[in-house]
C-alpha cells in the first residue's frame, strides 16, 4: 500500500515537473520572438548587411508614418579606421559634396560600405549629443546615420552607403535631361518613399525640420527605394553656428520656402513647399532652377499655374507610362505644396494622396496597360471629368 502511494506521488511530482519544462520553453520562445523586431516594416532599413549590428536594443511599434524607437548610441569610429577604409580619404574614392563637406565612399573592415561626410572642426560634446540623438532614427525611408568621428581636426558623420545615388543622377546631369528613364510609376514609388521619410521626420516630438529638403537630398537603394539624406544635418551646423552662412547663400535656393524671412523661421510647412519643388522636378524631368520663372520674375506656383496646360511641362522622356488622371493628380498635388502657407497639405495628406494615385495607376496600368489613357494635350491636366 505504502509503495503504491509513492509511486502515485512520484508520478504526479513528474509530471508537474514536465509541465513546468514545457511551460517554460513557451514563455521562452514567445518572448524571445517579442524582441526581434519586424524587418518588413517601414522602420527597418531595407539594407540586410552589417547594419543589423547598429540596430540592436530598439524597440519599434508601428502607427501610421511614426513609429517610437528606445536612444540608440551612435558609434563612435576611429580616424585610422576611417582613413583605411576610404584609402586615406582619395580622391577616387570622393563621391560628392554637401552641405556638411565633402563625402567619401568607403569599405569598412566587416565589409560594411558607408559614405563618410567630412569637414573641419575641433572636438565638441555638443556635437556628440546631436549624433546621438539622429542615430536613433530608424525608417525604411531615411538614411541611416551611424556613427562619427572627431580626430585630427576633422568632424566625420558615417552614413550607410546607397549604390544608386541621388534622384537626380535619374533625372538630369549638370542641368540637362538624363539619358535614364524613370517611369511614372517609378517617380511616383520614388516620391511615396521621400514623403514617408519627411512624414517621420514631421511626426516626432518635437517635430524635426529637415530644412534642406531637396532632389539631391532623396537617395535610391539597390531595389530603387528612395531615402530622404541629411535629415538634421542643418540641426547640427546650427548648433555648431555655421549654418546657412549668408542670406545670399539661403536666397538663391528655389527649394527654400519664399514666404519666409530667413533660416530661422523655417518649419515643418517650409519643409511640404520644398518637396512641392521635389515634385514638380519629377514631372519635368529638369532642374526647377532651369525652368525659366526666375528669369520672369514670377513665383514658382503661378509659374506651374501657367504652364499646366502646355505640353512642356510634362517629361518628354515618359512616353505613354503614365494616365491622365494619375498625372493630373499629381500636379493638383504638387500645386497645394506651393501654395500659400497656411494652405498646404500635411506630410500625412501628402502621403496619403500618393499612396491613392501610385496604387490606381498600377491598377489602371495593370488591367489595359501602359499607355492607355495618356494625357495627349496639356490642357486636359485640368478638365472635368
Amino acid at each position: 500500500m505504502l509503495r503504491s502511494l509513492l509511486a502515485i506521488i512520484g508520478g504526479a511530482a513528474g509530471g508537474l515537473v514536465l509541465v513546468a519544462l514545457v511551460v517554460g520553453v513557451v514563455w521562452f520562445c514567445m518572448l524571445h520572438h517579442k524582441s526581434i523586431p519586424n524587418k518588413n516594416s517601414e522602420t527597418a532599413s531595407s539594407d540586410p548587411s552589417a547594419l543589423v549590428e547598429w540596430n540592436r536594443g530598439g524597440r519599434f511599434s508601428t502607427a501610421g508614418c511614426s513609429y517610437v524607437t528606445e536612444p540608440q548610441g551612435a558609434r563612435q569610429f576611429a580616424l585610422e579606421e576611417l582613413e583605411q577604409a576610404t584609402k586615406n580619404f582619395s580622391e577616387h574614392n570622393l563621391i560628392g559634396k554637401g552641405r556638411f563637406g565633402l563625402v567619401y565612399k568607403g569599405m569598412l573592415c566587416d565589409g560594411t560600405i558607408v559614405a563618410t561626410k567630412m569637414r573641419p572642426g575641433a572636438p565638441r560634446q555638443d556635437f556628440v549629443e546631436e549624433v546621438h540623438y539622429l542615430s536613433g532614427m530608424r525608417h525604411r525611408n531615411l538614411v541611416n546615420l551611424l556613427g562619427y568621428c572627431q580626430e585630427g581636426g576633422l568632424q566625420m558623420l558615417v552614413y550607410e552607403y546607397l549604390p544608386n545615388g541621388s534622384v537626380c543622377n535619374h533625372l538630369y546631369d549638370n542641368g540637362r535631361e538624363s539619358t535614364k528613364r524613370l517611369e511614372f510609376k517609378q517617380r511616383l514609388s520614388i516620391a511615396l518613399g521621400a514623403a514617408k521619410g519627411l512624414c517621420h521626420l514631421h511626426s516626432m516630438v518635437p517635430p524635426l525640420v529637415h530644412k534642406d529638403f531637396k532632389t539631391s537630398n532623396v537617395l535610391v537603394d539597390e531595389n530603387f527605394i528612395s531615402k530622404v539624406a541629411d535629415a538634421g544635418v542643418i540641426r547640427i551646423l546650427q548648433r555648431m553656428e555655421d549654418a546657412f552662412p549668408s542670406s545670399q547663400a539661403y536666397g538663391g535656393n528655389v527649394f527654400q520656402d519664399p514666404v519666409v524671412a530667413g533660416p530661422e523661421m523655417l518649419s515643418v510647412t517650409s519643409d511640404i513647399y520644398s518637396f512641392g519643388v521635389f515634385l514638380l522636378e519629377l514631372i519635368t524631368g529638369r532642374k526647377a532652377s532651369c525652368l525659366g520663372f526666375l528669369e520672369s520674375g514670377e513665383s514658382l506656383i503661378h509659374w506651374v499655374e501657367g504652364h499646366a496646360g502646355a505640353q512642356d511641362l510634362i517629361d518628354q522622356r515618359l512616353g505613354n507610362s503614365f494616365t491622365s488622371g494619375g498625372m493630373k493628380h499629381l500636379v493638383e498635388l504638387t500645386l497645394q505644396c506651393l501654395s500659400l502657407h497656411e494652405s498646404r497639405p500635411k506630410m500625412q495628406i501628402v502621403v496619403s494622396e500618393l499612396d491613392r494615385i501610385l496604387e490606381t495607376e498600377m491598377t489602371l496600368t495593370t488591367i489595359m496597360g501602359d499607355g492607355t489613357a495618356i494625357v495627349t494635350l496639356g490642357s486636359q491636366l485640368f478638365t472635368s471629368s
